[in-house]
């Protein structure tokens, strides 16, 4: 744990324990906190799975995740010495708040404390019910899906909202330099094997640069190293695929469709997205301007139709890009999502959290006003 006697927030980050591709948006997520908040970082190194274990067994034989949270044994004890404003902690999933126990006195040194869980499916809730009633103690609690919020809030008696996705926008913005587009199409992450086969076809008979995954287990070294490969990659792609989250497995979603990173991704590189978005509410609010998102369906055998038809429209194009890129800027930069977050516990913003904001707007007034040049040469 690093010390500084003078940071305000405490964040809880897993990126010593989990090194898949998937988390490496949340990192950095922590680490623009880092950047605009005075932080100090609790960073676990020891595996909980033997933790888990025990917890998941006591809890089975005995029905108490209260009794099952007091015998697991921690692997990774932290005892605070200073008092903070706030403890922030971001999990994937509920089943990741074992590492939350480490720190052993946060309640008692914190004066706010939120938790951010990323991913719950309303058919799981169910199942997660004795560790959603563990989150009690928070003042609140955000999720990144919108529909299962009052029965989170429900279950834990602590207000919830929905927090969703976000980008790095500076880091994926294409005018810091602007780069020339040679990818033709980007379709990384799950993906319908209807439209891949269609693309590839294209790239076998013409001209045409199609960026996909071949690698099966996705883990990675560097999780900043990552997020700007990928940043240089959108910011090369002329189209990039997009489709609502968990598009390929309906029987983890139900009913419900949620907005996946790769639209915020996307439109923060400024790439003209093409997929199928999910028809709700939160979408059309966060993604309300024109061609945000050019709809096919999931399953698109006709998507090099779809393109033709758009590249006959440079002008269309252009203005598309430029759209995603002001409005990314503007909306959907992890510092506005932070400030929701210091929101919602009646915290004062930082001058560099302040800074930043000023500063996304300038670039967006200059992109706007055609100073910083083109984003699809």
């Amino acid at each position: 744990m690093n010390t500084n006697q003078s940071a305000r927030t405490l964040l809880l980050s897993q990126r010593q324990l989990i090194d898949h591709v998937s988390y490496c948006c949340l990192y950095e997520f922590e680490d623009l906190i880092q950047e605009i908040d005075r932080v100090n970082l609790v960073t676990p190194t020891n595996s909980y799975d033997f933790s888990k274990q025990v917890f998941t067994w006591v809890k089975r034989f005995t029905r108490s995740a209260q009794f099952a949270q007091w015998i697991t044994p921690d692997p990774n004890p932290v005892v605070l010495d200073q008092e903070y404003d706030l403890f922030f902690n971001i999990l994937a999933g509920p089943g990741l708040f074992l590492a939350v126990d480490s720190i052993k006195n946060w309640r008692k040194k914190c004066k706010k404390a939120v938790c951010y869980i990323v991913e719950i499916w309303e058919n799981s809730i169910p199942g997660w019910r004795p560790i959603l009633e563990l989150l009690k103690d928070f003042d609140h609690i955000f999720l990144g899906v919108s529909h299962a919020t009052e029965a989170v809030a429900e279950i834990t008696g602590v207000p919830c909202s929905y927090l969703p996705p976000s980008v790095d926008t500076i880091k994926f913005c294409p005018y810091l330099p602007s780069p020339h587009r040679d990818i033709d199409v980007c379709y990384i992450g799950r993906r319908s094997a209807i439209t891949h086969q269609v693309l590839l076809e294209l790239a076998k008979q013409k001209k045409f640069f199609y960026y996909y995954d071949t690698a099966k287990r996705f883990h990675v070294l560097d999780p900043n190293e990552h997020r700007t490969l990928l940043a240089n990659l959108t910011k090369r792609s002329r189209y990039l695929i997009a489709n609502k989250a968990n598009a390929n497995e309906p029987h983890k979603t139900g009913k419900h469709t949620e907005i996946g990173y790769r639209f915020f991704e996307g439109a923060a590189a400024g790439a003209v997205m093409i997929g199928e978005p999910p028809a709700t509410e939160q979408f059309n609010k966060y993604f309300d301007w024109s061609d945000a998102v050019i709809p096919i369906p999931f399953d698109a055998p006709n998507i090099g139709d779809v393109i033709a038809e758009l590249d006959a429209q440079p002008e269309r194009l252009e203005k598309i890009s430029q759209d995603n890129v002001v409005n990314s800027l503007l909306r959907h930069d992890w510092v506005y999502r932070w400030r929701q977050v210091l929101e919602a516990v009646d915290i004062q913003p930082t001058p560099q959290l302040l800074d930043r904001e000023a500063h996304l707007k300038q670039l967006a007034e200059q992109i706007t006003l055609g100073t910083m040049g083109t984003l699809l040469n």
